[in-house]
C-alpha cells in the first residue's frame, strides 16, 4: 500500500514539477486575465495614439487584459511621480504598471532601483528580436533585462523637394543654407528631446573629443568638449527663425510650420516620420527624409515596468504582446504609424509584405545619457532667457 502511495506522490510530484518547467509563460498570461495595466506613454502624436488604442482593443480580446493609456508631455513627469511613491514608501500598487521610456529617464529609475529587473529577455517574443540593435543598454546604460525594446529611432530632417531640392548635409551645409534661407530654418526649444537630441548631434560632429561623450560629462573638461557646440550656435542663431530668439515648443509645430512654407525644415526622430505625415495628408506629397552624410544619431526605445506595479504580470504580456511580429508590422507600416521595428527580419515565422522604407544615413550612438541634462542646463544659461 506504501508503495501505491509513494508512486502516486512521486507521479504527481513530478507532474507538478514538469507544469511548472514547461509551462511558466502560461501562468503568466493566466495571473494576467482580467488585471487593468495602466500605460504611461507619450500622447503628442495621433498616429501613436491610434496604434496604442489598436493595441488595447487587441489585448483586451486575446488575454483579457484592460489596457489603460495615460498620455504624457513627457515620460520624466512619470518618473518624479514613480519617485514620489518610493519616497511615500508605496512599494506596492503604484499607479503605473507600464512605462515608455529611454534615455535619462531610464537611467534616473534604474539608479535608485525603482524598475523591475530581468524580465525583459525573458518574453517570449524576444526570440524575434535584432540583437544587432542597442537592445542591452540605452545611452551607454546597461539595462539589465528592465527594460524591452519597442521602436527604433534616427534623428532626422524633413524638408520639401519643391523648396529644396539640394538640402544640407552636413553641419557646416546647414549653418550655409540658414545664412542662405535666413528665417526658414530653426530646432525645438529644449528640453524638448528632440531639440537635445540635435544639439548631441552637432556636438558629436562638431568636438575634438568625441571620446568623452562616451562617459558622464567631467566639469573639468566640459567646457573644452563643448566650446564647438556653442560657438557654431552662436553663428547660427541669428539665421534663424526669429533670429533665434525664439523657438518652437516641439517637432509638431515644426511640421505644421514646414507645411504652411514658414519653415524650409522640420525635425523628428523617426526616420518614417515624413511618410507618415504625407500618407495621413498632415504634411504635402513633397515631403522627404534626409540626415546628415557622415551620420545621424539613433537609438532604441523601450518599454519599463516599475518596481511597484500593481500588475507586473498584465504589464509583461503587454510588453510582449508589442513584440509580437503583428503588433511590429502594424507599428512600421507608415500608414498607422512608421515607427521602425526592432525585429530581425531573418528570425520571424512569415515574411513581411513589402512597405514603404526610407534610405537611411549612419547610426551614430547615443552619448552618455547624463549628457542630455549638462547639455540641456548649459543651452538654458546661454540661450534660455531670450
Amino acid at each position: 500500500m506504501r508503495r501505491v502511495r509513494y508512486g502516486i506522490f512521486l507521479a504527481g510530484l513530478l507532474a507538478s514539477t514538469s507544469l511548472l518547467a514547461e509551462t511558466p509563460w502560461q501562468q503568466t498570461e493566466a495571473q494576467a486575465r482580467g488585471q487593468t495595466v495602466w500605460f504611461n506613454a507619450w500622447g503628442g502624436d495621433q498616429a501613436v495614439n491610434r496604434y496604442l488604442d489598436w493595441v488595447s482593443g487587441e489585448v483586451k480580446t486575446e488575454y483579457g487584459i484592460n489596457l489603460k493609456i495615460v498620455h504624457i508631455a513627457d515620460a520624466a513627469d512619470a518618473v518624479k511621480r514613480i519617485q514620489t511613491e518610493a519616497k511615500a514608501g508605496r512599494t506596492r500598487n503604484g499607479s503605473i504598471d507600464l512605462l515608455w521610456v529611454n534615455g535619462e529617464n531610464f537611467r534616473t529609475l534604474k539608479q535608485a532601483d525603482l524598475l523591475k529587473t530581468g524580465w525583459a529577455e525573458q518574453l517570449p517574443n524576444w526570440r524575434y528580436v535584432d540583437e544587432q540593435k542597442p537592445v542591452r543598454e540605452d545611452f551607454s546604460v546597461p539595462t539589465d533585462g528592465a527594460e524591452s525594446p519597442w521602436g527604433s529611432a534616427q534623428l532626422t530632417f524633413i524638408a520639401r523637394k519643391e523648396q529644396t531640392p539640394q538640402p544640407p548635409l552636413s553641419p557646416q551645409a546647414l549653418l550655409e543654407f540658414s545664412a542662405a534661407h535666413p528665417g526658414t530654418v530653426t530646432y525645438p526649444r529644449p528640453p524638448d528631446f528632440t531639440a537635445t537630441a540635435f544639439l548631441e548631434q552637432l556636438l558629436i560632429n562638431l568636438t575634438p573629443q568625441p571620446d568623452a561623450l562616451k562617459l558622464p560629462p567631467d566639469e573639468k573638461t566640459f567646457a573644452a568638449v563643448t566650446a564647438p557646440l556653442w560657438a557654431y550656435l552662436d553663428k547660427l542663431h541669428p539665421n534663424l527663425w526669429r533670429k533665434g530668439t525664439d523657438f518652437p515648443a516641439s517637432p509638431a509645430k515644426m511640421d505644421t510650420m514646414l507645411a504652411n512654407g514658414t519653415l524650409r525644415l522640420s525635425l523628428t526622430f523617426n526616420p518614417m516620420h515624413a511618410a507618415q505625415k504625407v500618407a495621413s495628408g498632415e504634411l504635402p506629397k513633397d515631403s522627404f527624409s534626409f540626415g546628415f552624410s557622415n551620420g545621424m544619431l539613433g537609438n532604441v526605445h523601450f518599454v519599463t515596468i516599475p518596481a511597484n506595479a500593481r500588475s507586473p504580470q498584465a504589464a509583461q504580456v503587454v510588453a510582449n504582446f508589442l513584440l509580437s511580429p503583428q503588433a511590429q508590422q502594424r507599428k512600421a507600416d507608415p500608414a498607422v504609424w512608421g515607427d521602425p521595428t526592432v525585429l530581425e527580419m531573418k528570425k520571424l515565422p512569415a515574411p513581411w509584405p513589402a512597405v514603404h522604407t526610407e534610405q537611411t544615413p549612419p547610426v551614430l550612438a547615443e552619448p552618455n545619457s547624463a549628457w542630455v541634462n549638462a547639455l540641456e542646463q548649459e543651452w538654458l544659461r546661454r540661450y534660455g532667457t531670450h
